[in-house]
């Protein structure tokens, strides 16, 4: 019955993923503090970084709450990242965090997914399928942010394109230790010639509630799959509290 009950959330937890991909809002970053806890929503193109830093000077920010973030600039998320590092505070992700959100989800001290009856879900974008032994150690401590280097550093083949959000969202320049242009990491983004980064392309941490209590799952999307998530592989220990991407 737990088999079957774990098989149907894992099911829910695609199914739920797909109607998301479906309509994925391109809307520019909101904040909004809720005591101790600043909520940030939409995508992290840049346009709230000086806010968001603002609010974390402030000392009073414990948690930031990630909810439905589906992207955004490699930039923005390095700014998010070091911000939320340099603060200590902790991170939560409800819903959705995509691409640049889930690196900036990964800098809290402690980061959790939310808790509630909705389905929450990582989507980590990789340049390649970790093998067994790089995803036991590869969001732990100075690797993740080796991780976050990595997503945004020049590949070794020369400058990368980020596929490109055709959103109106401000960019900047990205610095020289990053990207040689500015582009967007999103899961809107249209297919571009195979680079280091393709959208819907990386490994999926999901939690679903189930009369037995959550139920996580991980895949592994190529990109192949475009919106049809169901196509993604499942793997095998891969519990995102053991890897470390989920602290207790």
């Amino acid at each position: 019955m737990k088999t079957l009950s774990a098989l149907l959330s894992g099911l829910g937890a695609l199914a739920a993923f797909a109607v998301a991909s479906t309509a994925l809002p391109a809307s520019a970053a909101e904040l909004e503090l809720e005591g101790p806890r600043l909520r940030v929503s939409g995508m992290l193109d840049g346009s709230a970084t000086k806010a968001f830093i603002e609010h974390l000077g402030t000392g009073k920010v414990r948690v930031v709450v990630f909810e439905d973030s589906f992207g955004g600039t490699a930039e923005a998320a390095e700014i998010y990242a070091k911000a939320i590092r340099a603060s200590g505070v902790n991170t939560e992700a409800r819903g959705q965090c995509y691409a640049a959100c889930a690196y900036a989800f990964l800098a809290g001290k402690e980061h959790r997914f939310g808790r509630g009856i909705q389905v929450n879900g990582l989507l980590i974008p990789v340049a390649m399928r970790p093998n067994p032994s790089e995803l036991q150690s590869r969001w732990r401590g100075d690797e993740a942010q080796k991780t976050l280097a990595e997503f945004t550093a020049v590949s070794s083949s020369g400058p990368a394109t980020l596929p490109v959000s055709t959103s109106d969202s401000p960019r900047g320049a990205l610095s020289a230790t990053t990207v040689a242009s500015p582009a967007t990491v999103s899961s809107t983004a249209p297919s571009a010639p195979r680079e280091n980064w393709q959208p819907d392309h990386g490994l999926l941490f999901s939690s679903t509630p189930t009369l037995f209590g959550r139920v996580y799952n991980t895949y592994y999307c190529d990109g192949s799959q475009g919106r049809d998530v169901s196509k993604c592989e499942a793997l095998s220990d891969a519990d995102p509290y053991k890897l470390g991407v989920l602290t207790p």
